[in-house]
């Protein structure tokens, strides 16, 4: 089997196709063979530099595929099946499962450490798969836990979006920050997540939606998905006042993971509304809030990890709210692109103009 293979980070990185084995399955894993994958802002991280992590590594861990093996002790899922790759997997028996956040369980957690490496290349080397999964490969094996079943009627670049994309967004929006009715959002970042966000915001029935993006090519898709106005973030404070009646608005989410970025979304919520921080950036970015600011202005300061999913609760909603056509998947898709043009892919990911593109494996 390929896998694409990145062995140095840097700002202009790139993947190389490489024959590889992976190890497994052992007990409590299933081997997946992948039908799709997402090309993702955090994969243009992990290449980049931005998140660290331990090289050689496959990237990518928004995917979907099919069961091909199950190891000793699985009972939960079969060959044949068709599955989401969930790259924040859950025990469902400790404390924080229990307490409602799964996806921070430390059994699984992505902030925990590097996973074990899974692939090996020819000469022997061993790589770790991206947040334990490294999608942009043939197969992966994962455990148990992260193989969540879907109906054999989802498109398999539909349900590779339901892997990170569509519950990190539209998951902040619902889980967690509870957007309530007749509300109103500004949504900063008009990439995948930020695309999902707003779907997540009209869903929710936010009445006033702001799409914030510097790049206006980005602004008719946004409007198409449910912003009820769109604008560049110098054009964005005067909306504030516009749109809010001078207050700022209930709810403000960023969905870059930069520190101007961050702060823009503070500046547009209201006093004591909601700055939902969903994009991930690097942890050597520090962002500034004055100690009158954080208490004065009583807003709630709140990071969104996987939007709070649940993804065996979740991904049957989104499924659902797809098949009512409320959730508009076709739409986040910029482009179907082969197995071997994932660089030319990630180089469209570096000039921004682009949403997702979905890997599709022949």
């Amino acid at each position: 089997m390929q896998a694409a293979v990145l062995s140095q980070a840097g700002p202009e990185s790139e993947v190389v196709l490489s024959d590889v084995t992976v190890a497994g399955p052992g007990p409590g894993e299933v081997r997946i063979g992948l039908r799709a994958t997402g090309v993702c802002h955090s994969d243009l991280s992990v290449m980049s530099g931005v998140m660290k992590s331990t090289l050689p590594i496959v990237p990518g861990h928004e995917g979907a595929g099919e069961i091909l093996e199950v190891g000793p002790g699985v009972t939960g899922v079969r060959p044949g099946q068709h599955v989401v790759v969930s790259w924040t997997p859950s025990c469902g028996e400790c404390a924080t499962c229990a307490g409602g956040q799964p996806f921070l369980c430390p059994a699984y957690s992505a902030a925990a450490g590097p996973r074990v490496p899974r692939f090996e290349l020819p000469d022997g080397t061993r790589a770790t798969g991206m947040a334990g999964c490294g999608t942009w490969a043939e197969e992966i094996v994962v455990p148990q836990a992260a193989a969540i079943v879907i109906d054999d009627d989802v498109p398999f670049e539909y349900a590779a979006l339901l892997g990170c994309g569509i519950p990190t967004g539209v998951g902040a929006v619902i889980n967690t920050a509870g957007v309530r009715p007749g509300t109103s959002v500004a949504v900063v970042g008009c990439g995948g997540v930020g695309l999902a966000a707003i779907q997540g915001a009209a869903i929710a029935g936010a009445a006033v939606i702001l799409a914030v993006d510097p790049l206006a090519s980005k602004h008719a898709k946004a409007l198409e998905l449910g912003a009820t106005h769109a604008a560049t973030p110098e054009d964005a404070v005067a909306l504030r006042a516009d749109l809010t009646g001078g207050r700022g608005f209930d709810y403000a989410f960023e969905a870059v993971g930069r520190p101007a970025s961050i702060r823009g979304a503070w500046s547009l919520a209201r006093r004591g509304g909601d700055v939902v921080i969903v994009g991930i950036g690097s942890r050597d970015d520090t962002v500034a809030f004055n100690a009158g600011e954080l208490a004065g202005d009583a807003k709630r300061l709140m990071g969104s990890m996987y939007g709070g999913c649940d993804l065996r609760r979740d991904i049957p909603r989104f499924v659902a709210l797809w098949r009512a056509g409320k959730l508009n998947i076709e739409a986040l898709i910029s482009a179907r692109i082969a197995f071997g043009e994932l660089n030319r892919a990630v180089s469209a990911l570096r000039e921004g103009n682009v949403v997702r593109q979905v890997v599709t494996f022949g």
